[in-house]
């Protein structure tokens, strides 16, 4: 499924990121939203910091990404999860080890997604 439209496209992956986010919060204890606005605004925040703070970090960290043979990219991806739910009122996150098995999942659950729905990022 490819999509042309940007503003299409730009919903498509903010109800991707918050579904991804809600399973998340579904399978994980320490992953709480206090209500569906911060579930909802958090797929948002998620989102728009992927796009444009962790290809900066990303090209930042190189260094240290190829040294461990990409895993620093999992504790790129932690971080991010952190910033959001620092950044989000009603998201709350416990803890780095939490947020490192969360994003874990959240990156394999977000692959199989765009796989099976033919998006490419």
């Amino acid at each position: 499924m490819r999509t042309t439209n940007p503003l299409l496209r730009l919903l498509l992956f903010w109800a991707l990121n918050t579904l991804v986010l809600w399973v998340a919060s579904q399978i994980f204890s320490s992953v709480r939203f206090d209500s569906v606005q911060a579930l909802i605004v958090s797929g948002l925040v998620f989102g728009l910091i992927n796009a444009t703070l962790k290809p900066i970090m990303v090209i930042v960290t190189l260094p240290i990404t190829l040294l461990t043979l990409g895993l620093f990219l999992l504790v790129i991806n932690a971080l991010i999860l952190m910033l959001t739910a620092w950044l989000v009122p009603g998201f709350h996150l416990a803890g780095f080890g939490n947020a490192l098995l969360v994003a874990i999942f959240i990156s394999v659950f977000s692959f199989i997604l765009n796989v099976m729905l033919g998006l490419k990022r």
